[in-house]
């Protein structure tokens, strides 16, 4: 289910934030970050409900799928994905977000390849570097990119706080949730980088070739 969620929202969020002229500046006049549509919210209604499904598998196989680190990711997530879902608010920054899903496929064949023993496997490998790629990819580079755009539409930023009695809480949360998800991504990365360290050993590549 993770795989076919990952598919879809990549599709989806890759769609929206550089095809379609709904967050266009060029197309649209405007606060960005207010504008959204029934199809956007369709998309992200669907993360809603795989999140949802998601923590309840969690709960329910505790801690066999993940820590309390898993819990304080999916919770944020649904939270922050529902809110922009609910509200229409920071709909193009959620979709950018929401691109890093490109790396659970390769994440699951990972653990797919190793349950059924082919940790040695010129596949592994390859999916190894395929994990690293798009980790670079959607996880560092368009994040640097989301900062990116988001410094050049700051004052449309602030304007969609505009109004909320409670701007200080806003920010705080967002600095919470932001805390937690880069916890959730540093244990991430690390076990990753063992495993390709792993699978970059020259033990692994002799035994491959």
């Amino acid at each position: 289910m993770s795989t076919i969620h990952a598919v879809f929202i990549t599709a989806m969020s890759l769609y929206f934030v550089f095809w379609s002229d709904l967050f266009s500046d060029h197309q649209h006049t405007g606060i960005v970050t207010l504008r959204s549509s029934q199809f956007s919210i369709v998309g992200l209604g669907v993360s809603v409900g795989y999140f949802f499904a998601d923590l309840g598998m969690i709960f329910l196989y505790y801690p066999t799928l993940g820590g309390k680190e898993y819990v304080i990711h999916h919770s944020l997530s649904t939270i922050a994905v529902a809110y922009s879902m609910l509200s229409g608010e920071m709909q193009l920054y959620t979709y950018m977000c929401l691109i890093s899903e490109v790396t659970t496929p390769e994440i699951n064949m990972r653990w797919y390849l190793d349950t059924a023993g082919h940790k040695r496997s010129a596949a592994y490998l390859i999916n190894g570097l395929a994990i690293f790629l798009a980790w670079l990819m959607a996880r560092i580079l368009l994040f640097l990119y989301m900062f990116h755009h988001i410094y050049l539409h700051y004052d449309q930023v602030l304007d969609s706080l505009t109004g909320y009695p409670d701007e200080p809480l806003w920010l705080f949360s967002g600095l919470f949730g932001s805390s937690g998800t880069i916890y959730h991504e540093l244990n991430v990365v690390w076990e990753d980088h063992q495993g390709i360290e792993e699978n970059l050993g020259k033990k692994t590549v002799r035994d491959i070739t």
